[in-house]
């Protein structure tokens, strides 16, 4: 079996290559219209090339997994800034794609906490639909609607889990079909746990991202062993592996934050199931170490007995 690493957004390892360099509403605002256009095109076009910059650099060190940013388009979702970011940039967006297929890469997105279905705010309902719309749009400029998936949390419970879960289910269905088959649940720190989320995911079809750093944060009664045929059943017809997050508390105290770096004795009772499961999986570090932390990972797996490292990102067991 074959476990693949990656990491979120940005590569640490390269000079000035953020591809979330943004601009806010105020200073736009505070624009002529040649300017804001000028802004907006100047810092996406970096975003763009910086995503490349990065998949060149992830394809070089043998990293086949890798989240995408979701600030690549400044104020792509502002409803009082909403323009066409996808026509002047289309050579660079089919680039990022064509860059994905050739090297068989697995990416994705993650919108920001406040996509969520569960409110019982028809705005916010509104507003996620926009945003996982803007997701969706990107990929499908890419070329890889069709394959790379958008990751978001149930969301919160508002004081009752039941009918905050219900409204998921009506609020949901009201996303186009074309972006819910592409989209993955992932359990939360606080609120769902991986058997409530999972069973959301199994009432709409959805491929489960379960998060260990989550679980162990918010465990409700099952193991790790428990979940796992249920989480890769969830992935079943999908023409991929399962895909985990991984990441462990920074203290003590501030158990739910991320380290820099992944804990190897923290991570290892997660992937010794991974390995009694004896299935391949691909696993999304979101250390604050980001690529330096896949990297050193994999090279401490790859000195383990009965782990042995493949790649700058893969290690075979």
């Amino acid at each position: 079996m074959i476990l693949r690493f990656g990491y979120v957004s940005t590569s640490l390892s390269l000079w000035e290559a953020s591809p979330s360099r943004t601009l806010t509403f105020t200073n736009w605002k505070k624009q002529d219209q040649d300017s804001r256009k000028e802004k907006l095109y100047h810092i996406t076009e970096q975003n763009l090339k910086n995503t490349i910059r990065i998949l060149h650099y992830n394809i070089a060190h043998g990293i086949d997994v890798y989240r995408m940013s979701s600030s690549l388009v400044p104020l792509a979702t502002h409803p009082e800034v909403k323009w066409d970011y996808v026509t002047p940039f289309r050579e660079l967006f089919i680039e990022i794609g064509a860059l994905v297929q050739k090297y068989h890469l697995r990416v994705s997105f993650h919108p920001n906490q406040y996509t969520l279905f569960t409110s019982p705010q028809d705005h916010v309902t509104e507003n996620a639909i926009t945003d996982m719309t803007y997701h969706y749009e990107m990929f499908e400029a890419m070329g890889l609607h069709k394959d790379a998936n958008i990751n978001i949390h149930v969301g919160g419970a508002y004081g009752n889990k039941e009918e905050a879960i219900a409204r998921f289910n009506k609020n949901f269905v009201k996303l186009d079909k074309a972006i819910r088959r592409q989209t993955t649940l992932e359990n939360d720190d606080k609120t769902y746990t991986a058997e409530e989320t999972l069973q959301v995911c199994e009432q709409h079809g959805l491929a489960f991202v379960f998060d260990y750093h989550h679980h162990w944060a918010n465990p409700g009664d099952e193991t790790v062993e428990d979940l796992l045929p249920r989480i890769f059943d969830t992935w079943e017809g999908t023409g991929k592996p399962p895909k985990f997050h991984l990441s462990s508390p920074k203290s003590e105290k501030l158990i739910r934050a991320h380290a820099d770096y992944v804990d190897m004795e923290f991570a290892m009772d997660f992937i010794k199931a991974l390995k009694g499961y004896g299935r391949s999986a691909d696993i999304m570090i979101e250390a604050k170490a980001k690529d330096k932390a896949a990297l050193r990972l994999v090279e401490e797996l790859g000195k383990v007995r009965g782990f042995k490292r493949i790649n700058g990102g893969e290690i075979e067991m």
